[in-house]
Formats: C-alpha cells, structure tokens, sequence
C-alpha cells in the first residue's frame, strides 16, 4: 500500500546545533536504526565548511558505515554551495542534494554567506551538478514564513521564488519556517495558492514548532494539499544559524500517531522502539 503522506526524518537538523560533538560510531548506530524505520527520505548529513557546522564534519565518514543493502530510503545531504554540492555529488550512495535558499537576505549571509542573487546562482549550479551526476535538488525555502530580521516578507514574495525555481525545472521544494514563525492561516495561505499552481512540484512542509502548536500547523497543511512532511525523532532540532532555542523540528512520532500509526504511513513498527532509544541516549532527553 501506498502512504498517503511521505515522511522525511531529518537527523541532521537533530544532530547539527547538538552542542556536545557525537561521535562518529554513534551516528553511524543511529542513522541506521532509522534505516530499518523505513522512511521515504533520511537527511543524513551534510557536506558544509566544518567551521559552520562542525558537529557534522564527519559526514562522509559516517555515510561508509551505513548499511544500505535491501533499504528502500533515499538519502539527502544538505549542501551550502558549489563545493559542497560536488563533494556530496562523488557519493552514489546519496540520491538528493539539498540546498536552504533563503528569501530573507538577511539569513541568507548568516546561513551560507552569500546573497540572495548570489544563491539563485549557486542553485542554477547544483541543477546542472545534480543533472550530471544522477542525483536530484531539493530546495528549501528558508524564513519562508517571515524573519526576525526586519527583511520584507509577504506570500507573493514566497510565490514567486517557488515559481521561479519551478521553472528552473526543481521538482522538490520545501516550505521552512526556520525560526517558527509560521500561523495555520499563512500555512493555509500559501500550499492553499502553489500546490494548484505548481502541478510539476512536489511542496514540503519543513516547519520549526513549538510542542504545542505543531498540531494545527500540520493540520492546515495536510487540508491545504500538502503531502510532504519533514520531522525529527523527539522533536529535537532545529537552526543553529538562526539563533533560536525555543522552537525544534517537530516530533516524528507524533505525525506518526496523527496520521494514523506507523502501517498508515508506510513504516515498520517493529523498528521504531530502538530508533526511539538511541535518540534518547544520544540527544539525553
């Protein structure tokens, strides 16, 4: 049976703002309990200057310890640039480069040191990599639900980048409310005007939440058309770029339960239980 929703767990955004560094063999454990889980996507890791995010220096290391035999789950890797996006490329192992474009230009400098003209380019060179390479762009929208920045923010400034990247041929977007800013009337608002538009797109929900709300942001986007769902096991995560301890990812075990146990979307339960205990030995809650 098909999942009628598809779930991304994202351990990276977990791991990269963990403050103490967990080592490589403990990656290793964990990333491949979740394997066993049976996601649609695993974001894994990333290939970013290890000054940034040095928790995550240890990517490559970590992704030849995987155990990839009879799994179905792709992975992603987060990329910041042209450099990152060729090291990532080299793995055949990995099947989708992701890349935070953000529309904040603010945020944009503080997360790859670039601007946003600057960035369109970078992501005009991932396509071509990816379309060389046999892998595919994943674009997120970064501060897609408006910054702390003061940097103007509205729905057709969001329109129309999802537009424009669509026409540069991506077919996996990504709304992220990367400080949890986000409202059920602006998730509404927005998958309600691009997903009829956006017949060639698949759009995600990547939403940063506070535990009690990330109910009804995940309700607006479900009824609004949206079928893509990136979380993290215990709800732990988030930006370490954007500075803000109060919101996480939201908890994965929860959209499980929401969206009707583990058979309803796909996954084997079977393998939650340890995927859940590593998390809780690794991330200490």
């Amino acid at each position: 049976m098909v999942s009628p929703v598809k779930l991304i767990e994202c351990p990276r955004d977990a791991m990269q703002g963990w403050p103490d560094f967990i080592p490589t063999a403990q990656k290793i454990e964990y990333l491949n309990a979740l394997l066993h889980v049976g996601f649609d996507t695993l974001d894994f890791g990333s290939f970013v200057s290890p000054k940034a995010i040095p928790q995550l220096r240890d990517t490559a290391d970590v992704l030849e310890g995987l155990k990839l035999e009879n799994v179905s789950t792709k992975l992603l890797a987060i990329v910041a640039n042209l450099r990152g996006a060729q090291e990532a490329a080299a793995f055949p192992q990995i099947r989708y480069l992701g890349y935070p474009f953000s529309i904040s230009e603010t945020f944009q400098q503080r997360n790859t040191n670039a601007s946003i003209a600057e960035s369109l380019q970078r992501v005009e060179e991932i396509v071509e990599l990816c379309a060389g390479n046999n892998k595919e762009p994943v674009i997120y929208i970064s501060m897609g639900f408006g910054n702390p920045y003061g940097d103007a923010w509205n729905p057709d400034i969001v329109i129309h980048w999802v537009k424009k990247l669509a026409d540069m041929g991506i077919r996996i977007i990504a709304l992220a409310d990367t400080v949890g800013v986000s409202t059920p009337e602006s998730i509404r608002h927005l998958f309600s005007a691009l997903i009829p538009e956006c017949h060639t797109v698949e759009l995600g929900a990547h939403l940063h939440t506070h535990p009690d709300t990330w109910k009804e942001k995940v309700e607006a986007a479900w009824e609004s058309g949206c079928r893509r769902f990136d979380s993290a096991f215990n709800g732990i995560g988030g930006c370490p770029m954007a500075d803000d301890r109060l919101v996480g990812n939201m908890a994965t075990e929860a959209l499980i339960a929401h969206f009707g146990g583990p058979a309803a979307v796909g996954l084997h339960a079977d393998a939650i239980p340890e995927a859940l205990r590593i998390a809780g030995r690794i991330f200490h809650t």
